[in-house]
């Protein structure tokens, strides 16, 4: 079961892929993550998938990832008397705390923090952008605004607001519950919608409290002001380009894009580039030359994981969406540019014993030409250390735990293995070589590069490497 390229693949599982049948199917096609949209999904069908999954994992003895995407608030507007209204640009248009239905003049906004924060000039964006109106006069219990895109709004549309911080929590009731009911079931990690500030990262940890990675979403402007901060705290990030695309100018987020990924590169946390990345495949049995390209530059960028969305959650065709951005991955890790473009990114090492040994085994393994870096971690720090480097040599993470082995799927490079403790050092040297020969990366004759933590098993204290050679049959060689 060893893929043919770095970056991971995230697919959402919905209507068209909720059957063990067919997550197996996807799994074999190449994904390494499943990720369950919590708006969608009650405990009841929480429990299902997961049971699924797990069971297409003990069948084909890999380790899978499960991500749980957390809902988080919903800001919307009210009623309309005629269930929608035209609204015309150049128009006065007033949100008010009035619950009477609305009309072509005004609507009623059930968000009191909205009127406590939003200030003159502030824009507010209406069902997904479509429509874009700016506040000339705020009040307590009113906002009047001046129509800049009109258009026709209907029956409680959403709103974004690009330019104010809303004194709203990033997890709700709704969140609470489900990020209860998914740590306790054994998900391996939490996605955290709604990222304002680094407080939000904060609460959520706290809940977790170490049964799951968080992940930060970064979809809101203002958590692009201290993404250093939400880094510092977050086990990942995920770079969520629909909600991002609405609340700020489109032709920025490609930027935004990059300037994400590298940060998270630079912290040595997992990046997930979502949203719309073969869009037309939800009904088309083949993506547009753009999206081709759009999936090709995260790749190029060093992006952790690539994810669908409603392609293989509610797509025709969930299958071939999986298998297209499997192939497009490995063309663009196959190309000759494509090597020096992810070393032209690399950052130094940060001041860490486990982060010197990482880029020395890296660039070990690169100029001596190894077979393999087989790494053994505990917690998964010391193979997130060696996926930062991005290495040219493919690697091995070796864990005696099975949550750290599936939180691992997510990040760039690793092919995590479920290995008991090593007794010593012979130990350890015979089981890197044996696994690294059985997984089809080392041949007899061959060598590989072994880091690890001395006394073994302890975590976090990678502090030695050591070269082998792969014997017959994957022994030990001297």
């Amino acid at each position: 079961m060893r893929r043919n390229r770095n970056v991971k693949i995230v697919a959402t599982l919905g209507p068209a892929s909720s059957t063990a049948e067919m997550i197996e199917k996807l799994f074999l096609a190449g994904v390494d993550v499943f990720r369950i949209n919590m708006s969608h999904t009650n405990h009841q069908l929480l429990n299902e998938l997961h049971g699924a999954i797990r069971g297409v994992e003990a069948k084909l003895g890999r380790p899978i990832g499960i991500l749980a995407d957390l809902q988080g608030p919903k800001i919307r507007i009210g009623t309309f008397a005629e269930k929608e209204a035209k609204i015309k640009a150049g128009d006065t248009f007033v949100f008010d705390t009035d619950q009477t239905p609305g009309d072509a003049t005004r609507v009623f906004l059930p968000h009191p923090e909205i009127f406590a924060s939003a200030r003159e000039g502030d824009n507010l964006l209406l069902n997904d952008g479509r429509l874009r109106v700016e506040i000339t006069r705020a009040e307590p219990t009113r906002l009047e605004t001046r129509v800049i895109f009109g258009g026709v709004l209907s029956n409680r549309k959403g709103v974004n607001l690009p330019d104010t911080v809303i004194p709203i929590p990033a997890l709700t009731d709704k969140d609470r519950a489900d990020l209860e009911a998914a740590a306790t079931l054994g998900v391996d990690w939490i996605a955290l919608s709604f990222v304002q500030r680094p407080d939000d990262v904060a609460e959520a940890r706290k809940l977790v409290a170490g049964r799951a990675g968080v992940m930060a979403k970064i979809e809101k402007p203002s958590a692009l002001g201290c993404l250093e901060e939400i880094l510092e705290l977050a086990d990942g990030i995920m770079v969520a380009r629909g909600d991002l695309g609405v609340e700020l100018p489109l032709e920025t987020v490609p930027a935004k894009q990059k300037q994400i990924t590298r940060a998270a590169r630079k912290a040595g946390k997992p990046v997930i580039v979502a949203t719309q990345m073969l869009e037309s495949m939800i009904v088309e049995p083949v993506p547009t030359r753009a999206e081709v390209s759009d999936v090709a530059t995260a790749v190029y960028e060093g992006a952790d994981a690539v994810m669908l969305s409603a392609e293989s959650a509610s797509g025709a065709w969930p299958e071939r969406a999986v298998a297209t951005m499997d192939h497009i991955a490995q063309s663009v890790e196959r190309d000759t540019f494509y090597r020096g473009i992810i070393t032209a990114q690399r950052y130094e090492p940060q001041a860490t014993s486990a982060d010197a040994i990482s880029a020395a085994a890296r660039t070990i393994s690169e100029t001596l030409k190894l077979a393999a870096i087989v790494c053994y971690t505990g917690s998964g720090s010391t193979g997130l250390r060696v996926s930062r480097e991005r290495p040219d040599t493919p690697v091995i993470c070796l864990t005696p735990i099975p949550s750290t082995a599936r939180r691992l799927a997510l990040a760039w490079g690793l092919h995590c293995v479920l290995s008991d403790d090593a007794r010593d050092l012979d130990d350890m040297v015979a089981k890197a070589t044996g696994i690294a020969f059985q997984e089809g990366f080392a041949q007899a004759g061959q060598r590989i590069i072994i880091t690890a933590g001395v006394p073994l098993g302890t975590p976090g204290a990678t502090n030695m490497m050591r070269i082998a050679y792969v014997g017959k049959n994957g022994a030990a060689g001297n």
